[in-house]
């Protein structure tokens, strides 16, 4: 089975990119719920793409 990389690399983009979004807003961010944020961190890194989304939709504190 061959995968075609020009069909999976603007997804893999998309992926990289909404973890780097989430971790520059993990850093930035004074406060973070339910987790402490060298978690979040890993979530983020260890489980992408639905860690940064589940930091983005859970762990982000209101503003």
């Amino acid at each position: 089975m061959d995968i075609d990389l020009r069909a999976v690399a603007p997804l893999l983009l998309l992926a990289a990119a909404l973890a780097v979004y989430a971790l520059v807003d993990l850093v930035r961010a004074p406060a973070v719920r339910h987790l402490p944020k060298w978690a979040w961190a890993l979530i983020c890194v260890l489980s992408m793409p639905l860690g940064p989304l589940a930091y983005l939709t859970l762990g982000r504190a209101p503003r």
